[in-house]
């Protein structure tokens, strides 16, 4: 079963709301002390202002009207700027940042904000992530790798605890942060909430350092997804619409979803989809669950 945030979030009918409510409230997939955790500072009266921005997204911040950038990290990036300043009230001091010795980029700083309650800045790395459980049918060892198979929990993990977020204690950090007139920050945060995707037929154990109550969904083969026959309540989902949950007025394309399996097997590509219910209150289908389709080849060697 699919664990969610609030239920009032997926009614937003401004997609760039509904993304930004799922961002302000979604657990993370690392659970360390380094965590950004925004639900301990929203304003009390966030909802309301989330309601009137999804009424009148014009009179919000840019990011509800623009096209959204078609990297989903970026736009994701930009959700997150919209959080620290419209939503908060933090000042964005660097966003990507780039860090260089001798001509060579060793790396950015996602973010440096200042926090109006502490006084001091503080340098944030952020992503968004989905990753689907997989144990090969000869071993006991578990990974969770992401759509596309080079990208994995535990090395994203890694490098989000290990390097991206101690780059301020780099020489080259200080003199990138001195020449752009920006203090050192004096704390460093990271950033990470998403899905894991379970399979379909096989429990497994959550990952020890995931947040207990991320969210959840499920993958299988295309194979398995052709023999269920039951597709009438699902749509796939397109960046950036992969950031939850969807909603839709009209009816779910059972031929849409057939396309799209032809996509999997034409690309040898994952696709995500969501399986629907119709809310009759509020007179849409809504978002109850999401699956991850992969081809026959995922995840490869």
């Amino acid at each position: 079963m699919t664990l969610a945030p609030p239920v009032r979030i997926a009614t937003f009918q401004t997609p760039a709301v509904r993304h930004l409510a799922w961002l302000c409230h979604s657990p993370q997939l690392i659970n360390s002390a380094l965590n950004f955790r925004p639900t301990d500072l929203l304003p009390s009266d966030l909802m309301s202002t989330l309601a009137q921005w999804d009424r009148y997204p014009e009179r919000g911040p840019a990011v509800l009207t623009e096209t959204p950038h078609y990297r989903l990290g970026l736009y994701f990036e930009q959700l997150y700027e919209c959080l620290m300043t419209d939503i908060l009230a933090w000042t964005v001091v660097a966003r990507n940042l780039p860090i260089r010795a001798n001509g060579i980029t060793l790396g950015e700083l996602d973010f440096v904000v200042h926090n109006p309650h502490s006084g001091h800045n503080e340098h944030h790395e952020v992503a968004v992530k989905f990753y689907l459980g997989y144990m090969a049918r000869d071993s006991t060892d578990i990974r969770w790798y992401g759509p596309n198979a080079r990208d994995r929990l535990d090395l994203k993990s890694e490098r989000m605890l290990r390097m991206q977020s101690q780059r301020c204690q780099l020489p080259e950090t200080h003199t990138a942060l001195s020449a752009a007139g920006i203090s050192i920050p004096s704390i460093n945060r990271i950033f990470m909430p998403g899905y894991l995707f379970y399979p379909f037929d096989n429990e497994l154990p959550s990952p020890a350092t995931a947040d207990a109550g991320h969210l959840r969904g499920r993958w299988l083969y295309l194979q398995q997804a052709r023999k269920l026959g039951n597709l009438d309540e699902c749509v796939i989902l397109r960046k950036p619409h992969w950031l939850g949950p969807w909603l839709q007025s009209v009816a779910p394309d059972q031929e849409a979803v057939h396309r799209a399996f032809a996509e999997i097997e034409e690309s040898d590509t994952p696709r995500l989809f969501a399986s629907l219910t119709y809310d009759s209150k509020t007179a849409a289908w809504r978002e109850t669950e999401r699956f991850f389709v992969v081809p026959a080849s995922w995840p490869g060697r």
